[in-house]
């Protein structure tokens, strides 16, 4: 929360900076934005506070109203060494996007949303819903909410969720099979982080990584542990602590690692997305050399397993492998790199429909740092029809409005009507 509020209040001091100088100079908001060719409603979003994912835009109001390039929290000059254009200040995209975050705000909670963190809460375990499976049957449910997450069915995975947690608690409770159970449960808390984080709602992420900990620690499961550790790193990712998840990944696959040709699939699985988590925590962290170690390690792991499958350790493949590769250009603003390394995965079959949508979404990105808008739409829409959902996250939608904004001629109307669908008009 911390960090949310830094960003916040640096978005309103560059609006503050922007508006006075603007002022002093006797300029409008309309005359600034033409001189630009903007729409005024970008030059309106700077100076309420209201910030800018994108750091030309900046760097382009700085040279038309001669503001010092430090004062917007800007290198003096772009990085000269930068392959493609926007790549400097690249960790600033992230910090100064208060801005469409506040368009994206997510609805009220839903009564399913509520019952989950009722259900996530410590106390007197709540009511389990339908008859007693066993063991058995818990499995198979725990293998099937973790394909809903897969099949980005975000809906039915929360109304899910209460009930198997409260049965689960009830048979870790038991004399029987207890160990099992805590493992269950704890993927089961693993598959609510990534639930809540999908809806951003950070602050109940940590508490169900917590809780996912716990369990994971009395089920004795190193693989599940391992899990839940990922996890824990996704939540301080998410918290902008991208150096502290960098060294988590780091400390933790290091334990796991080693003897590759004599370990389970399983284990293999679980060490791999760990290093993935590495490699886009240390993205977000702007550490280059880090991402390529990271990667470098996936691709040795993906060569000891060849899983595709949405349950709850075979979401590791080499497939997977290269769709992070993806990201973490699209993160060092590599646009040209990252559309390369997306073409051929284009074609190839992915099993997985939020892997489909996440390659989709982050090709949209790298077309949005080209300025290649039109692009980008037709990305998130074949996104939505891979994981409608999923395209609903607020994250996506920060996108989204981002990119209605910066088409400052509304040249693109079919954008325009995608960004009032999500709830997000520029």
């Amino acid at each position: 929360m911390a960090q949310k509020a830094d960003a916040q209040s640096e978005a309103r001091r560059i609006g503050e900076v922007i508006c006075q100088t603007s002022v002093l100079q006797r300029r409008s908001q309309k005359n600034v934005a033409a001189a630009l060719g903007y729409h005024q409603s970008q030059v309106s979003r700077l100076e309420s506070g209201r910030g800018t994912e994108d750091v030309r835009v900046l760097r382009e109001i700085a040279a038309a109203l001669d503001i010092s390039p430090h004062r917007l929290g800007l290198a003096a000059t772009p990085d000269a060494s930068s392959a493609e254009p926007g790549t400097e200040d690249m960790h600033r995209r992230t910090f100064l996007a208060a801005s469409v975050a506040a368009l994206a705000t997510p609805p009220s909670p839903t009564a399913a949303h509520l019952d989950l963190i009722q259900a996530l809460l410590p106390g007197t375990l709540p009511p389990a819903t339908g008859q007693d499976l066993g063991i058995d049957g818990l499995r198979d449910r725990v293998r099937a909410v973790r394909q809903l997450l897969g099949m980005c069915d975000y809906t039915e995975l929360e109304q899910t969720l209460p009930g198997l947690i409260a049965g689960l608690r009830q048979a870790a409770a038991g004399s029987s099979g207890s160990a099992e159970a805590s493992g269950l449960l704890a993927i089961v808390y693993q598959t609510s982080v990534s639930l809540l984080l999908k809806r951003a709602d950070q602050g109940n992420a940590w508490l169900a990584a917590g809780r996912a900990m716990a369990e994971a620690e009395r089920s004795a499961d190193p693989v599940v542990l391992a899990a839940s550790v990922r996890v824990h790193a996704h939540v301080l990712l998410r918290e902008k602590h991208a150096a502290q998840a960098v060294n988590l990944m780091r400390h933790t696959a290091d334990q796991l690692g080693g003897s590759y040709d004599q370990r389970s699939p399983r284990y293999m699985a679980a060490v791999g997305l760990l290093l993935l988590r590495g490699a886009t925590a240390a993205s977000r962290n702007g550490d280059r050399d880090s991402t390529r170690e990271f990667l470098h390690e996936a691709k040795e792991v993906a060569r000891h397993v060849a899983f595709d499958q949405p349950d709850a350790w075979a979401n590791f493949s080499p497939t997977n492998v290269a769709l992070h590769e993806v990201s973490g250009a699209v993160s060092f603003g590599d646009a040209g790199i990252a559309l390369h390394t997306a073409r051929p995965l284009m074609r190839r079959h992915i099993p997985v429909p939020e892997r489909r949508a996440a390659l989709w979404v982050d090709a949209a990105r790298a077309y949005s740092q080209q300025g290649r808008l039109a692009d980008g739409y037709q990305a998130l829409r074949i996104a939505e029809s891979c994981a409608a959902q999923d395209v609903r996250r607020p994250a996506v939608r920060e996108l989204v409005a981002d990119m209605a904004a910066r088409d400052r001629r509304r040249t693109l109307p079919e954008l325009h009507h995608f960004s009032r669908q999500l709830g997000v008009p520029a």
